[in-house]
């Protein structure tokens, strides 16, 4: 990857001393309620105390987690960032028992047959609707409950000031088609919206005269932003859609699942396949010396628990019962303390993943 800007105070391309913070970049993926999954791996990595962050990318549900923890962050440090996630993702609860009361009567039965036969009746009646009537048309209004949440929990202006961790979200360009990335100095309400903007469900949000969708066409995250605008190494990805899937899907509702899973991977498939590239060229010793200066090796790793996600329909992204929320953050827990265990000794050594198996057999 292309060289950054000098290193800052806060991060370095040299190995960490041994008991100093190690700092990482983190890339969170979108994917609605499945967002939990994140929260979970986020505030054990707080929690744990051993991690510092420089730069986060994030798409969709992943924006929001973003600026939840550099938010909190800029408040009280690790302890605010835990509280301004929870706090977040438990009153996201509340609204959603208030908007599918029946599911969170369930209690303890919500995942079961019932439940889930509920929420595909669900999906289904948003996907007719959508197929004959736009947002527009459903939503004249605009009406977005989550979008009021998030303002309440979030100082944007703080955000936009005194974040000394750096936040790029991922948004597409209606128009042109191109990815837009939000970065501090444009952090506001409507850029996370805009990174979360599904178009059949919300009307494009609109921001200095450009219209946008959801960043996941286009970057779900985006990471160029990590290799240009930081000065550290290693890119922690935390996923929550699964990459491979060892059924063939037969049903319409398999197959639509797995269309989205290959459609919101894309992007990143193909960035990795750069990383790979060069990582190649420099370990391998392709380039002149004059070239080689100019190029990132990135070290990757990643936060993911595909056999769990890959058990969980589409039609679980819009569950937001507390029981199901908990759940996956629970989940994310576990993987991140698992991943701590397993990798945290190896920040600013070496990638924890074979990226050709990974992304290119």
């Amino acid at each position: 990857m292309p060289k950054p800007r000098p290193p800052t105070s806060r991060s370095s391309s040299a190995p960490p001393v041994s008991g100093a913070p190690r700092t990482i970049n983190l890339a969170l993926q979108g994917g609605g309620s499945h967002g939990a999954f994140t929260w979970g791996v986020l505030d054990r990595l707080l929690e744990d105390g051993r991690i510092d962050f420089d730069g986060i990318c994030g798409t969709s549900a992943g924006a929001m987690n973003a600026v939840l923890l550099a938010h909190g962050y800029s408040l009280d440090g690790r302890d605010g960032a835990r509280a301004a996630l929870a706090g977040f993702w438990q009153r996201v609860a509340a609204l959603g028992a208030a908007a599918n009361p029946v599911v969170d009567l369930l209690g303890a039965h919500a995942d079961g047959a019932a439940a889930q036969a509920l929420l595909a009746v669900q999906q289904w009646m948003l996907e007719s609707l959508a197929r004959t009537l736009s947002p527009y048309q459903l939503n004249p209004l605009a009406i977005n409950p989550l979008r009021d949440l998030l303002g309440d929990c979030v100082d944007f202006e703080r955000l936009r000031k005194h974040s000394v961790i750096k936040l790029f979200l991922c948004a597409t360009n209606v128009r042109s088609g191109k990815v837009r990335i939000f970065d501090n100095a444009a952090m506001s309400l409507d850029a996370v919206m805009a990174s979360a903007c599904l178009p059949h469900l919300f009307h494009a949000v609109e921001i200095d005269g450009e219209h946008y969708w959801d960043g996941g066409y286009m970057g779900n995250p985006a990471l160029f932003p990590l290799f240009y605008a930081t000065a550290t190494r290693d890119v922690v990805i935390v996923m929550v859609n699964p990459i491979r899937r060892d059924e063939v899907p037969t049903t319409p509702a398999a197959i639509a699942d797995r269309v989205s899973e290959i459609s919101f991977n894309s992007s990143l498939m193909r960035e990795m396949r750069a990383v790979e590239f060069v990582t190649r060229q420099l370990s391998e010793g392709w380039l002149r010396p004059e070239y080689t200066q100019r190029m990132r090796h990135v070290l990757v790793h990643l936060v993911r628990a595909d056999g769990f996600m890959g058990t969980l329909a589409a039609a679980t992204k819009i569950r937001a019962d507390l029981r199901f929320l908990t759940g996956l953050r629970d989940r994310g827990r576990a993987c991140a303390a698992q991943w701590l265990a397993d990798h945290h000794a190896d920040l600013g050594v070496r990638s924890t993943i074979d990226l050709r198996r990974e992304f290119l057999d």
